[in-house]
């Protein structure tokens, strides 16, 4: 698609994640204008709104186009405020982790990904809920959400992804979880987890397919249920998700439209990097084709 001359579009910024305000401000306006683009709508998250309010406000204010700058909790809040509407998200990754980002192809220099954001090539790709809560990339339960829980914003800001990495030592002989998972009304399986992560897609950060099957277009969701514990468990996990050849006792992965999780006690719980409340029940639903998507074309 070609986008009409002189569309506005609406820069939705999450400032913590911005060095120099006034050079961003001046790379958005140069790109805008190469691409015949009005002076755009200007919009910030914060702690209290972290974007969803900010993309919804940019919608009814009739904008061609939504902007999400910042991480990928941005990224999430501004798809919950446009997805349904008809009017499509761009991604500027400014974040740590940036998984939707990186698993789409889009560039991580601010440049290159607005001449994606700007050029007119878009997808139509599936969301996914917890509990009624959108989420595009991946929600946990276990280590996961334990590792993000532990890990700080000065931390992630020095070490980068690293700071997950230590993060996720410290929990790597935690008891595991007593989980029950149902996936489209098929039969229950009892299992002792370590983690359960759920992914609309499914390469983490360094290129690891912790689920190789994922496809953000493909009208489902795909889960996995980690039974490891203790540093030699891990081991064996790691290695198994690197080879792809996870061991059966190991590794339980699914596909499905709708998964029921039951708990044995609560647990706190992750959605694209930000940590929940404690839940005992979860109903993860996918949505296809629910959320356009500005794309590279080589990706699209």
């Amino acid at each position: 698609m070609t986008d009409t001359p002189m569309s506005r579009a609406a820069v939705v910024v999450n400032p913590t994640k911005l060095d120099d305000d006034e050079a961003f401000r001046k790379s958005v306006r140069r790109a805008m204008d190469d691409h015949g683009w009005e002076e755009p709508l200007w919009l910030e998250t914060t702690p209290e709104d972290p974007g969803r309010g900010q993309a919804e406000s940019a919608v009814s204010a009739g904008a061609a186009l939504v902007l999400a700058c910042g991480g990928d909790g941005t990224v999430t809040a501004c798809a919950e405020g446009v997805t349904g509407t008809g009017v499509p998200l761009a991604i500027i990754p400014m974040g740590t982790g940036n998984l939707l980002a990186r698993n789409t192809g889009l560039p991580m220099g601010l440049d290159e990904a607005l001449a994606v954001a700007l050029g007119g090539v878009q997808q139509a790709i599936d969301v996914g809920r917890v509990n009624g809560t959108l989420f595009v990339v991946m929600a946990g339960l276990g280590l996961d959400a334990q590792m993000l829980d532990g890990t700080s914003e000065p931390l992630k800001k020095r070490l980068g992804w690293l700071a997950y990495a230590i993060s996720a030592a410290r929990h790597l002989g935690d008891r595991p979880m007593r989980v029950t998972v149902s996936a489209d009304g098929g039969r229950r399986r009892r299992l002792r987890a370590a983690a359960l992560i759920v992914g609309n897609v499914g390469w983490l950060r360094g290129g690891l397919p912790l689920l190789p099957d994922a496809r953000p277009d493909d009208g489902m969701l795909d889960a996995v249920v980690l039974t490891a514990r203790g540093l030699t468990g891990w081991l064996a996990v790691a290695a198994g998700i690197v080879l792809r050849r996870p061991a059966r006792d190991r590794i339980y992965r699914v596909q499905f439209t709708e998964l029921q999780v039951t708990l044995d006690q609560q647990q706190p719980w992750e959605l694209d990097g930000e940590v929940m409340g404690p839940a005992r029940q979860l109903t993860v639903v996918a949505q296809p084709g629910a959320l356009l998507l500005r794309m590279p074309p080589e990706s699209a």
